[in-house]
């Protein structure tokens, strides 16, 4: 059987580049709303582009501008690799499948996209960051001439990076699984922020742009800020240092190409996972009996079960704790490790998680009327709600725990160990009381699309339900705080210190088993009321 020969480079190439405009241009057509935040995205990135450009041409004779621009690509290339993972909707183009029906042939197509890669505010925001790179660092005619090859192929270097991995993930990003990821987006950007933050106090502190300089010598031989240590070589009259530092940025342009290509045959040839049976039912039914080997029997343990696997597969659910999870543990170790914080800081930790037990009815959405069958008396409401209290704790315990740990050895506060555990422990008991009880009062549904965590009309009801929950469990934990401020400020305090591990943990226990006992008749009483709440919208 003959095959017809695909179409050429030469033809693929603009009809890629035109399908890339032709879909931006009617997306742009569905709505005035879409346009309008196209628009002000394009603005704000161009305006900061811009922006960063000046700010690096600023740098021009600067003896550290190598190491600003070198450590600024690195980022850019960072930033290029993982956007495709969090934002796989946001380019149509990014999506191979939809070519596999076409007679082309893989080399011809990563050309083609390539090209049409090239189209669009992130590639001429990167070309700003990496023009004005060059033109810090470039000095005499050779250098310029370096600096032309340098820039394309960095810019060439980033929109293959993000191609390949956007094609190695493909099948996962297409996936509701993969879609997931884009939840977790927010907790990226603001760890980002923090990184930034520290990285930047840490500057200030450490003698300037000279801390940056150990970081330059290593990024200068990383492609793709290789490309950008060959113009400064070249600047330096180093020609063969400036040749084998393009020739690393050359050699990764062709490598990310190879993989993209590899990747795309593998796409093209061969069946994806809704063609084939999976055998994931019986893995999953051997994963749960290993963790249900581990859960205590009855009730209790299969709420356990429930609430666990909630937290691994749901998507809101599993942000909400990945978020509070990493707060939990940037803000007191960051602040140690600037110098600035306190031991305390560490009860923040359990306060994040604690948070996890207001709503608990609400993450369940519309599949609570399951549960609500099954809860036909106090006791019934009781056990359900301590299976969910010992599911948190399960992760919340060690976790505190650990950050406690982690806090007091960063600032040497060994003495102040027992404090920040018995008050964590204090705090989380009296979050756990209240979620209870606020759970059954101010019940509220968690939409399963979307970014939004309120269904409208409810908003009111969260935010009674988390803050009036966060103020009274202060409130529940003021006899622990205060006896910690008595033993600080008495004479003989430090020697007592120690009791407070116990007595925060014995409050804690007495104060959660409070709680659970005060909401479980209240839940019993108002199932229809709950099931209505937290099955709308």
């Amino acid at each position: 059987m003959s095959t017809a020969p695909g179409p050429s480079a030469a033809s693929i190439t603009p009809v890629v580049v035109r399908l890339k405009l032709s879909l931006l241009r009617n997306g742009l057509r569905q709505s005035g709303g879409r346009r309008a935040a196209y628009i002000a995205s394009v603005v704000v990135a161009l305006l900061f582009g811009a922006l960063q450009l000046i700010g690096l041409i600023a740098l021009r004779g600067n003896t550290h501008a190598i190491a600003v621009c070198l450590l600024l690509v690195a980022v850019l290339a960072l930033g290029w690799t993982v956007m495709p993972l969090f934002f796989p909707s946001g380019d149509e183009t990014l999506d191979p499948t939809r070519l596999v029906m076409l007679p082309l042939r893989p080399q011809p197509l990563v050309r083609a996209l390539l090209a049409a890669s090239l189209v669009g505010v992130g590639p001429l925001f990167t070309l700003c960051l990496l023009a004005g790179s060059v033109i810090s660092v470039a000095h005499g005619a050779t250098a310029w001439v370096t600096a032309v090859v340098a820039v394309t192929l960095a810019l060439l270097v980033c929109v293959a990076l993000a191609r390949a991995v956007a094609a190695a993930n493909i099948r996962l990003l297409s996936s509701r699984k993969g879609r997931d990821l884009a939840v977790l987006s927010g907790l990226v950007v603001a760890v980002g922020a923090q990184l930034v933050n520290f990285g930047a106090q840490r500057l200030g502190s450490s003698g300037g742009l000279s801390a940056l300089d150990p970081a330059a010598d290593v990024l200068r031989w990383v492609p793709p800020a290789s490309a950008i240590g060959a113009v400064d070589s070249a600047s330096d009259g180093s020609y063969g240092t400036a040749v084998v530092q393009l020739a690393l940025c050359g050699a990764a342009l062709a490598g990310l190409l190879a993989l993209w290509s590899r990747h795309l045959t593998r796409l093209m040839t061969s069946p994806d996972g809704s063609t084939l049976q999976a055998a994931e039912p019986a893995a999953r039914e051997r994963g749960a009996s290993r963790l249900g080997r581990l859960l205590p029997d009855g009730r209790t343990g299969t709420v356990m079960d429930r609430s666990l696997r909630y937290v691994w597969r749901d998507p809101k659910t599993k942000a909400a704790w990945v978020t509070s999870l990493a707060i939990g543990l940037i803000v007191p170790v960051f602040n140690a490790l600037q110098g600035t914080g306190s031991a305390y800081f560490a009860c923040f930790a359990a306060g994040m998680l604690g948070i996890q037990m207001y709503n608990q009815f609400g993450q369940d959405t519309s599949a609570f009327w399951i549960v609500a069958m099954t809860i036909s008396s106090t006791r019934d409401a009781y056990v359900e709600l301590r299976g969910r209290a010992l599911a948190l704790l399960v992760i919340t315990l060690p976790y505190a725990t650990l950050v406690a740990v982690l806090t007091t050895a960063l600032l040497g506060a060994w003495r102040q160990l027992p404090e920040v555990l018995g008050l964590s422990f204090a705090l989380l008991g009296a979050m756990l009381a209240t979620g209870a009880w606020s759970s059954a009062r101010f019940p509220y549904s968690i939409p399963q699309e979307g970014y939004k965590n309120v269904a409208p009309g409810q908003a009111g009801l969260a935010w009674i339900a988390i803050f009036g929950g966060m103020v009274s469990a202060a409130l529940l934990s003021a006899p622990v705080i205060a006896l910690t401020i008595w033993l600080n400020v008495s004479a003989d305090g430090d020697r007592w210190s120690w009791l407070l591990l116990p007595l925060g943990a014995l409050y804690g226990a007495l104060i959660t088993l409070l709680g659970l006992r005060l909401a479980a008749p209240r839940t019993a009483r108002r199932l229809p009321e709950i099931l209505a709440a937290v099955s709308k919208g």
